[in-house]
């Protein structure tokens, strides 16, 4: 039997190795030879590893790897010829990617570094097929790392998102979604830098024609924005902005009308009762909030979300608020 001592020198001496064999992969992945091993055996440890994002930062050439990795496959966007392959190998630097961008030695610089950018162009594709959908929705979970906690967009629900896997054919494929960590301490800043970009009509895009796990992570993307003070000035400050996003909410109210989803519908109430926030948007909602909202059609849906229903009931009224009456208390119609 080994002594407490020994077990400790023992429990030491391994860890020094599994640290040694870090350093070792994180070289790797500056030669092509090497690099797609090194990347599949990181993104396994970046969650045992408490320092791997600093460790991959500041590392002499890794972060130009990572993206070298990411423009590798723009050729296989368009026309669509991205194999399971490909996509897979992609994702895991994008995995250690989302590692830098959670961590909050690193995040900041991350941003300024606009390295989310380079993630753009795999939220413009359109194509349904597996390796299509597990690099949308990996880009979504990095840049949706700069938005917030992925832990609350489930919540409630029995699966692990932080580390949620999918079958893509015989291996398991870790899609790393856990939208979330720059907004925790930075969050102003994220939404800042968010604003500068295409993000919110790629959402859009995403929350109009995606899967329907796409369209929860682009509209809760969305919502922290709307969440955030800023970005809810940003969206209703012209009529496009704001027509924009309240047509593709509408769309996506019709679409849960026929194939019903709580979690999706959960943050599309969410987003409505933000913008109910803004008087010029209220307004505007007065008359084009979905009927389905307004009578029992999610009923059964929400039966047992209590949070939901509070939503609804308070986006409601919000709109009946301030709301000009006849007589009989019938809404007037602006003049």
């Amino acid at each position: 039997m080994l002594t407490t001592g020994t077990a400790v020198t023992n429990v030491t001496a391994l860890a020094q190795v599994d640290r040694e064999k870090i350093y070792q992969w994180i070289n790797e992945l500056s030669s092509p030879e090497t690099r797609e091993n090194a990347l599949l055996e990181l993104s396994k440890k970046r969650e045992s590893v408490p320092d791997l994002a600093p460790m991959l930062w500041h590392s002499f050439g890794t972060i130009a790897a990572l993206l070298q990795e990411i423009v590798n496959i723009y050729p296989s966007i368009n026309p669509p010829t991205l194999t399971a392959h490909q996509s897979n190998r992609v994702c895991n630097a994008l995995a250690l990617l989302q590692c830098v961008a959670s961590h909050p030695e690193t995040r900041s610089a991350f941003l300024a570094a606009h390295i989310p950018l380079f993630l753009y162009p795999f939220l413009h594709t359109v194509s349904k097929t597996r390796p299509f959908e597990y690099l949308r929705l990996t880009s979504l979970g990095v840049i949706g790392i700069s938005s917030s906690c992925l832990g609350g967009l489930f919540a409630g629900n029995c699966t692990e998102w932080s580390t949620f896997k999918v079958c893509a054919d015989t291996r398991i494929f870790v899609v790393c979604i856990f939208l979330g960590a720059l907004v925790k301490t930075d969050e102003q800043e994220v939404i800042n830098f968010l604003l500068t970009t295409e993000i919110i009509p790629l959402c859009l895009r995403i929350m109009e024609s995606g899967s329907e796990l796409s369209k929860t992570v682009a509209t809760f993307i969305l919502q922290k924005i709307l969440l955030d003070d800023t970005g809810l000035a940003y969206i209703c400050q012209t009529y496009e902005r704001f027509s924009h996003v309240a047509m593709i909410l509408g769309k996506m109210v019709l679409q849960l009308s026929k194939e019903p989803s709580a979690r999706l519908l959960k943050h599309v109430v969410r987003c409505y009762l933000r913008l109910s926030d803004n008087l010029r948007a209220r307004e505007a909602l007065r008359q084009c909030l979905p009927d389905q909202l307004k009578d029992s059609t999610f009923a059964q849906v929400l039966k047992d979300d209590t949070t939901t229903k509070r939503w609804l009931a308070q986006l409601v009224k919000n709109l009946q608020e301030g709301q000009v009456t006849d007589a009989r208390g019938i809404p007037l119609a602006p003049q």
